[in-house]
């Protein structure tokens, strides 16, 4: 009988006390033989508590002051198995997690392979809402992608050499930059819906524009590195990224009817915006039918906030650039 493929499962954090604990436990609890895989954290300097948390379970905890994408390259330097698994500190995963996705290693031109996600803090009706939307555009994909997150992800050690590893320039947004590049390389990921991973999603519309400004802040970095990704891809489409300039050109056009003779560009503005809130609308009742959960109509909120988010987030890099700092 082979051996089992060892793994290197590496959990990046920052002041994660209220979920580390849970993530490490099921990580510590698969069903896959021990001697075969390893747990790594690599904490940024926590003040939380986290730290001390992440030592009851592994001996393999680095606190260094490092971006998830910094700490993802260090990982390389430290592991000892030729198979990396990515989780994120606010996730947990099931105890067949590990048997289920390592299969799918074996196949032809397979760089890694990922599982579904499901929402955690299930109680939460934001959290719930935001889960059923990740759900919906994950059910977009077939049986390969070429970029996914690294919150429940297996990549095999050659290739994230190959590719170069992770852009330390990205805060976020770094997994979608390395799917891009490994994609060009011709390596694809494999996609097993049935590995499960119970993410914790944002519970207060606080919490999720907090998130989601970071990811504004460097998907416009990301799209002047890569523009092809702009048109969007099975799991953020082209109209997700779209909003965001829907809404400036909304702004734009209530601006310039401040002019007498432009105030027509007022219906026009507020047309605009009515046919945003109508597809938001359209969208959040589609999932709430699909999912049966009234509460899914809370992501006509979601939805706006996102896209104002990510509208702020853009205007920040811009202006940064602009002003010649444009990390």
């Amino acid at each position: 009988m082979d051996a089992p493929l060892g793994v290197s499962i590496v959990v990046t954090c920052r002041n994660n006390a209220q979920t580390i604990g849970d993530c490490l436990q099921s990580l510590a609890n698969q069903d896959y033989p021990k001697d075969a895989y390893e747990i790594v954290v690599i904490d940024a300097k926590s003040t939380d508590g986290t730290l001390d948390i992440a030592k009851q379970f592994t001996s393999n905890v680095y606190s260094l002051p490092l971006n998830a994408a910094a700490a993802y390259n260090y990982a390389m330097k430290v592991v000892h198995f030729d198979v990396l698994g990515f989780v994120d500190a606010d996730a947990k995963v099931e105890p067949m997690w590990l048997k289920k996705l390592v299969p799918y290693l074996a196949e032809s031109g397979v760089a890694g392979v990922s599982g579904a996600i499901e929402t955690w803090n299930v109680e939460n009706p934001w959290a719930r809402s935001i889960g059923y939307e990740i759900k919906s555009r994950y059910s977009r994909l077939g049986k390969y992608t070429g970029r996914i997150a690294t919150m429940n992800l297996l990549l095999k050690r050659g290739v994230i050499e190959e590719v170069g590893g992770w852009d330390e320039d990205f805060p976020s947004q770094y997994d979608t930059d390395f799917g891009f590049r490994m994609s060009k390389l011709g390596y694809k990921i494999a996609y097993a819906p049935d590995a499960k991973c119970f993410h914790f999603n944002r519970p207060t519309l606080n919490a999720y524009w907090r998130q989601q400004l970071q990811y504004g802040k460097n998907t416009l970095r990301l799209y002047f590195k890569h523009g092809r990704l702009a048109r969007g891809d099975e799991i953020t489409d082209v109209g997700m990224n779209l909003q965001p300039a829907l809404y400036l050109a909304v702004a734009a056009l209530a601006l310039l009817g401040i002019v007498p003779l432009l105030r027509l560009l007022w219906l026009v503005s507020g047309g605009l915006l009515a046919a945003i809130l109508l597809y938001y609308l359209y969208s959040a009742a589609k999932l709430t039918l699909k999912f049966g959960d009234r509460s899914a109509m809370r992501l006509v909120v979601l939805y706006f906030i996102r896209a104002c988010a990510w509208l702020c987030g853009a205007a920040v890099t811009a202006i940064r650039f602009l002003g010649g700092k444009p990390k």
